[in-house]
């Protein structure tokens, strides 16, 4: 019985988590190869941005902020931009989080 041990103290009792932040957008296709993404959630988003990453080329018309039920329209053109592109949206919500959304073609 001369053997103590020492225990130690419990661990933290874990953080609530916080639900997943929805993503606020919506692709529209119906005009490929002009696509139309619609901010669909129900806070103006700031510092909205679209870059691609691909063979591809991007048009857009991303304006700073996007109001709910807005668009932004975005042309991507190249060979075979369904296999070898991804766009890319990155935004702030009214908390100032960064938030970046990678869309598939």
């Amino acid at each position: 019985m001369n053997r103590l041990r020492f225990l130690r103290s419990p661990s933290p009792a874990p953080r609530p988590r916080r639900l997943a932040y929805p993503v606020p957008w919506r692709v529209d296709r119906s005009g490929a190869p002009h696509l139309r993404l619609v901010n669909t959630g129900r806070q103006t988003l700031r510092g909205v941005t679209v870059s691609i990453a691909g063979g591809s080329r991007l048009r857009v018309s991303a304006p700073s902020s996007v109001l709910p039920g807005e668009a932004i329209r975005a042309s991507v053109t190249g060979p075979d931009s369904a296999r070898d592109t991804v766009l890319v949206v990155r935004w702030f919500p009214p908390d100032g989080r960064e938030y970046l959304w990678q869309i598939s073609l």
